[in-house]
Parts: C-alpha cells; sequence; structure tokens
C-alpha cells in the first residue's frame, strides 16, 4: 500500500478543523496491513499519531508508522506524541516533513531515534508542506497565509460595465472556490464587495444550500474605511462571527447597531485607509493562520501593491465581457514595468467544466 499517500489523504480529512494546529494524518503499518490509522481532532483533541495507534492497539508493537508531520516532543494541550509512539514498540518512522515550530524542530526526530527507533524523513515532502503551507508561514512568522481569489472572463473582466457579476464562472468552478472557505480560517472582502453583491460569506455544502449544524464557519472581516457597511447586510444574519475593520472610528448610534448585528468593530488607520499590516498583525495575534481574500479588485490590488499575498487561486471564464468601465479584479497602483511585476511559481491548471482554475505562489525576491 501507499502509506504515506494514505497518510495525506488522511490530513486532508483534518483540514479547516485543526488550526492553529496542523492538519496531519497517520498510518500505523506491519507486514504490509494498516493495524490503525487516524487524523489530527480539533484543538484539544488527540494528535493524528495517538489516533492511529489507539486503532492500532497491540498491532502497533514492532509496526512502522507513517506520518505527514514529525511527532511533537513537548507537552502542550496533549502529552507528547513521541512518548506515545516509544510506548507503543513502533520500531520505524516514516516522516513527510520536518515541523518548523521551534519546539519541534529536529527534536521530535532526535528523540524517536534516541529510543531507538530508526527514522526517515522526505516521503512525499512537497505535499505535505503544502497541505499545511499556512501552518508553516504562521509558525514561523505569526501572520496569515494569505490566498487572493478571484473570477474573471477571458478578457479579465469581473463583472459587466453596468456591475453584474452572476455568474461569470459555471457551477464546478463555484463549488471548487466555495470549498476553500472550509479550510481556511478567516475570508476577507472589501466594503465595496459586500454593498454590491451582500455576499453571505459562510461555508455551506448542503444542495439546499444553507449550513449544517456544526460546520466550522471561518471568521468574516469586512474592510470598510468609511464604515458604510450597512447593519442589515446578510454576512450580520448568518452563523460564525464578523469584524468590520475601518479606518475612521464610527458614530456611536452606528456602533450600536453593529454590536446588535453581532459585528465587532475595530479602527486601523494608516494614511486615512486601513492600515493592512496592522490588520494582518492582529489577525495572527489571534492565532488566524489562513485567510482567502475574495476581492474586490481595490482590496486585492492593495495587498498585491503591498506584497502581501502568498497564493493566487484565479477562475477563468471562457467569455468576453468588453467595456473600459468593466471592474477588474485587481485594481491598486500596479507597477510600470513588466520587469516589476509579480509573477507565480509552482504553477498547476486545472479544467472546471468549460472553465480554468490557475494556482500558483507569488515569486518572493
Amino acid at each position: 500500500m501507499d502509506c504515506m499517500g494514505r497518510a495525506l489523504a488522511l490530513a486532508r480529512q483534518a483540514l479547516g478543523t485543526t488550526s492553529p494546529n496542523p492538519a496531519v494524518g497517520a498510518v500505523v503499518v506491519k507486514g504490509g496491513v494498516a493495524q490503525g490509522e487516524g487524523y489530527t481532532q480539533p484543538p484539544g483533541g488527540a494528535h493524528a499519531e495517538v489516533v492511529a495507534l489507539a486503532q492500532a492497539g497491540e498491532g502497533a508493537r514492532g509496526a512502522s508508522l507513517y506520518v505527514t508531520l514529525e511527532p511533537c516532543p513537548h507537552f502542550g494541550h496533549t502529552p507528547p506524541c513521541t512518548m506515545a509512539i516509544i510506548a507503543a514498540g513502533i520500531t520505524e518512522v516514516h516522516m513527510a516533513t520536518l515541523d518548523p515550530n521551534p519546539l519541534v524542530w529536529g527534536r521530535g526526530k532526535r528523540d524517536l531515534e534516541a529510543a531507538g527507533i530508526k527514522t526517515h524523513v522526505g516521503e512525499l515532502e512537497e505535499e505535505a508542506q503544502e497541505l499545511n503551507e499556512a501552518y508553516f508561514k504562521y509558525i514561523t512568522m505569526g501572520s496569515p497565509f494569505i490566498i487572493a481569489k478571484f473570477a474573471m472572463s477571458l478578457d479579465g473582466k469581473m463583472a459587466t460595465k453596468e456591475g453584474e457579476a452572476k455568474w461569470i464562472t459555471g457551477p464546478a468552478a463555484r463549488d471548487r472556490a466555495h470549498d476553500l472557505r472550509r479550510t481556511v480560517d478567516a475570508i476577507m472582502v472589501g466594503v465595496n464587495t459586500v454593498l454590491a453583491d451582500d455576499p453571505q460569506l459562510n461555508y455551506r455544502r448542503s444542495a439546499a444550500g444553507e449550513a449544517q449544524k456544526g460546520d466550522r464557519q471561518p471568521l468574516r472581516v469586512v474592510v470598510d474605511s468609511e464604515g458604510r457597511i450597512p447593519a442589515t447586510a446578510g454576512l450580520f444574519k448568518g452563523p460564525g462571527s464578523t469584524l468590520l475593520v475601518t479606518a475612521l472610528s464610527v458614530d456611536e448610534v452606528k456602533a450600536q447597531k453593529y454590536a446588535a448585528a453581532g459585528a465587532e468593530v475595530m479602527t486601523l488607520t494608516a494614511n486615512g485607509r486601513v492600515d493592512l499590516h496592522q490588520l494582518l498583525k492582529m489577525l495572527g495575534e489571534r492565532e488566524i493562520t489562513s485567510l482567502l481574500v475574495e476581492g474586490g479588485g481595490t482590496l486585492l490590488g492593495s495587498l498585491f501593491d503591498l506584497r502581501l499575498v502568498d497564493k493566487v487561486v484565479a477562475f477563468v471564464a471562457p467569455m468576453i465581457i468588453g467595456g473600459r468601465e468593466a471592474l477588474t479584479p485587481v485594481e491598486g497602483e500596479g507597477v510600470s514595468r513588466l520587469a516589476e511585476a509579480l509573477r507565480l511559481a509552482r504553477v498547476k491548471v486545472e479544467r472546471l467544466g468549460d472553465d480554468i482554475m490557475i494556482v500558483g505562489y507569488v515569486k518572493r525576491d
């Protein structure tokens, strides 16, 4: 069996439920047969290795463990996974990648080796690091991993000159875009997107489009410099929490309306606009490890201008909209020369119905 591939598949099942911890998968194998498997439980719950070992029971003695991330050697909300592995009688541990957490980095591997357990690192390492890319950035830099997501026509328009934007892409692309919400801690939009589309900005998975009881909802973040969003906006009505970030302090009456709608209001100012650097710092302090930015063009333009975006997910529909005044997905200042343009690396292209999805990572100088 493809043991590490199975461990990665298990880890993907945990995505969106473990933050700020990484999503990890583990498989206990003896004689080519899986004895136990598991993935990370929500914060405070068991780690993947412990779940797999518990399922394996005595079958873990003399077995090999395949795990997508280096086992933790320290006490946190749960005891060290290395202790559980040693006590279970595992003789060999295969780790896809080391954990960049300073409390773990290399130490988990060394503790296992000190107990006489053989260790291996590097199998499907790139896939494992990509799966936990948000955790890797957050644990090393303290700020969220930023994904810029947008949909556009073949000629680069995200709406007609009259502002009509539903729907540029087809159902398959929209479903894939919506699935991104399940994997992130927060969704961010600018106020113009709210005023134009009145989105709910939540994760919905049922055929009827309603959130299921128990679904984890990402934090909704709205960048609204002047506090223009109405307290009756649809995003205040759904499940989950909303953070409204302004550049100017809102008046008491409006503040009371926002509070009554269940929103938190925060003012972060830089040159009359919302201070995006401070906003990301604050989100990191709140253990937001991943942030999906869904528009509009002004907000995305500012994030690209400031070189804050880590990953781009763009959906392109085979249609021509045209129009000098039709909106584009990324505005802002832009660049003067092509040599200054942001370029993507590790680009992947996938067809979704008649649309295509382009995914890539912003190259760093």
